[in-house]
């Protein structure tokens, strides 16, 4: 007689940008249902609480420079939680298949014979700049955008081409700039963009703590110093950031401090 064996079923689920009111209700649902959660380190807490105390809860993020887990290992702990006949939830921050390796994940959860469903999340290439006043878009300034990762690995199998993105879209919106800020500011003006180009890093975007940088490429990497930018936090390359200024207060956002313009720097502090 043949044992029959339950197979669970893994759901690759965007948390969103960090406001966990910006969570989808169907990635919100999936998450109180889940038995095991797996996540990293952008998911927020409060995004978390919406699991059950019952769930177990896998931390699988990067800490200190350093990867706790390496991706074929969360890849191989999906399959053994879901083999155990356990409803996973794989949460990441903002949107899995925008760079977060959610394209992978499902991928090697295919081959592996292990049902799964993707729920879509918010990017937060395209609400983080929106909750600091900056559409991505504007009929007048920005008729393309381009999504770029600011962490990309030095052995890359596809490396980030900046002779071609430098001035192929209107706006640039470069996640995760982090150490790298100086060199990819350098890749922009090397291949063809201004210095005088507006700029923007928003960190924490869309949580209480977001700070806004409003400087241009000549000294943005200055300001991010000044001012003690941290990670998580996300750059905006284009005239669109132009507009930061006049709708960001339609948001109900505070001004923490304003520079003559000749300064080329705004803070913003929401």
């Amino acid at each position: 007689m043949k044992r029959h064996i339950t197979v669970g079923k893994v759901i690759l689920v965007g948390a969103g940008p960090g406001d966990p009111d910006l969570m989808t209700v169907k990635g919100r649902r999936s998450l109180e249902k889940a038995d095991v959660v797996v996540y990293d380190r952008l998911v927020s807490q409060e995004v978390l609480q919406f699991a059950s105390d019952t769930a177990e809860k896998i931390f699988v993020g990067k800490k200190g420079g350093y990867y706790e887990f390496p991706q074929g290992a969360i890849n191989l702990l999906l399959a053994e939680k879901a083999r155990q006949g356990k409803q996973v939830v794989r949460l990441k921050g903002g949107d899995s298949f925008v760079f977060g390796r959610g394209g992978e994940e499902a991928l090697f959860l295919s081959e592996a014979g292990i049902p799964f469903e993707v729920i879509p999340g918010v990017s937060s290439a395209f609400s983080v700049p929106a909750a600091a006043g900056i559409p991505v878009t504007h009929r007048e300034l920005s008729s393309s955008v381009a999504v770029i990762t600011g962490c990309q690995s030095e052995d890359a199998a596809v490396p980030v081409r900046w002779d071609q993105l430098a001035t192929a879209a209107d706006t640039l919106v470069v996640l995760m700039p982090g150490r790298k800020l100086k060199h990819i500011v350098a890749q922009l003006v090397l291949h063809g963009r201004s210095f005088d180009t507006p700029a923007a890093l928003i960190e924490s975007g869309t949580l209480e703590s977001q700070r806004r940088i409003i400087a241009t490429l000549r000294n943005i990497e200055a300001e991010a110093t000044r001012n003690a930018i941290r990670s998580p936090a996300l750059l905006v390359v284009g005239q669109v950031v132009s507009l930061a200024e006049k709708l960001a207060p339609e948001n109900g956002l505070a001004e923490l401090e304003t520079v003559n313009p000749a300064g080329l720097m705004r803070l913003g502090g929401f």
